[in-house]
């Protein structure tokens, strides 16, 4: 019998990026589909539509139909957009903006067993590549998670459009690609700990230090970069680092503490910050449940107060905060990815790590 089960990874058929790639878009269409749908948000749309359906008319495979109202990720959006979908007899769905939009069409194509392509236009999160779907409530409290059987057939990343996005984006999508240094691990030891069917590759692992590495050394610049308007190699590799390498490692699962941390403050009253934010957070929150040194800690810590990312509980919003000890409840669901931490997790536990990240923060000063 073997000591534990096969290793897995779930991965984009495609990757593109650079400057102008969305031109391409119909080309790549037409391999996997007649009748395109693009399920997309109204701002996201808005930025794109003209060289999107430009492209499209160009192979000669134009728009069976689109949806551009996506505002959040839920079960009551995802089964619109699927009938809509299918009132088009479209055959392959392009899910174009930030986030909410990539799920909102990625969902859609598991429902109804259609290739999917992802354009994103911001770098808020790497959800464009990732074979899942985060599903929230109307009011943004986090609900569940779908994992997809595939991943989109193409990830289409032009740069000329998520580098023009407003700065703040990437920023948050650097939050969010930094869990991945620590997640990846902790998930990978839990996996081979408990013998599950589902381990983590080795090269996961690589990739998710590389991204680490990319982060700490050109996230600033490339901040500095998009504010000033430039699209260089430092932005260029940041995008990368955020739309490849973070969804490259949690491909084959890997969520541990700074997503279900993430997840628990989703509840609590007053919360103002976004998804990458919220995660950079959750992630020196899994550091402290970890031990490490504090001179890491202080290392990421300060790394996320240049960039602007919240170090302290004030900065994530105007909280309540008696619903901390709820949120710290809600972040150890037994079925959240807190179970994937390679020791057991109390509430107890997270409510003095986000308040040992608080002290810390505020004597950093």
């Amino acid at each position: 019998m073997p000591e534990s089960g096969a290793r897995k990874v779930i991965l984009p058929a495609r990757y593109i990026q650079g400057q102008g790639v969305l031109g391409q878009l119909g080309a790549h269409v037409k391999q996997h589909g007649s009748k395109p749908f693009v399920v997309s948000g109204r701002t996201g749309w808005t930025r794109v539509k003209a060289r999107v359906q430009a492209s499209l008319l160009q192979a000669g495979v134009p728009l069976a139909g689109h949806d551009d109202s996506v505002t959040e990720c839920t079960h009551a959006k995802i089964n619109e957009v699927a009938a809509r979908v299918e009132d088009a007899e479209a055959d392959i769905i392009i899910g174009c903006g930030g986030g909410k939009a990539v799920d909102t069409a990625k969902a859609v194509s598991e429902k109804l067993h259609l290739p999917v392509i992802t354009v994103p236009t911001q770098c808020a999160t790497n959800a464009d590549q990732m074979a899942d779907a985060v599903v929230f409530s109307e009011d943004h409290r986090f609900i569940e998670d779908i994992y997809l059987s595939q991943a989109p057939v193409l990830v289409l990343v032009d740069t000329e459009v998520v580098a023009r996005a407003p700065p703040v984006f990437i920023v948050q999508g650097m939050g969010d690609a930094l869990a991945c240094g620590f997640e990846k691990p902790a998930y990978a030891e839990t996996m081979r700990a408990r013998k599950s069917q589902e381990q983590a590759t080795n090269a996961a692992l690589e990739v998710n230090l590389k991204c680490f590495q990319t982060l700490m050394a050109h996230g600033v610049q490339a901040k500095k970069d998009v504010e000033a308007g430039k699209i260089t190699d430092a932005v260029e590799s940041v995008v990368e680092a955020i739309k490849l390498q973070s969804g490259f490692g949690f491909g084959g699962g890997g969520c541990a503490a700074a997503h279900a941390v993430h997840n628990g403050l989703t509840i609590v009253p007053g919360i103002a910050r976004k998804h990458g934010e919220i995660v950079a957070f959750g992630t020196m929150v899994q550091m402290v449940l970890e031990r490490r040194p504090m001179g890491e800690v202080e290392r990421v810590m300060r790394w996320c107060r240049e960039l602007g990312l919240p170090i302290r509980l004030s900065e994530l919003g105007k909280l309540d905060m008696s619903y901390l000890p709820k949120a710290a409840e809600k972040a150890c669901d037994p079925n959240d990815s807190m179970s994937a931490m390679p020791f057991t997790v109390t509430p107890d536990m997270v409510l003095g790590a986000m308040r040992e990240v608080d002290s810390l923060a505020q004597r950093l000063g």
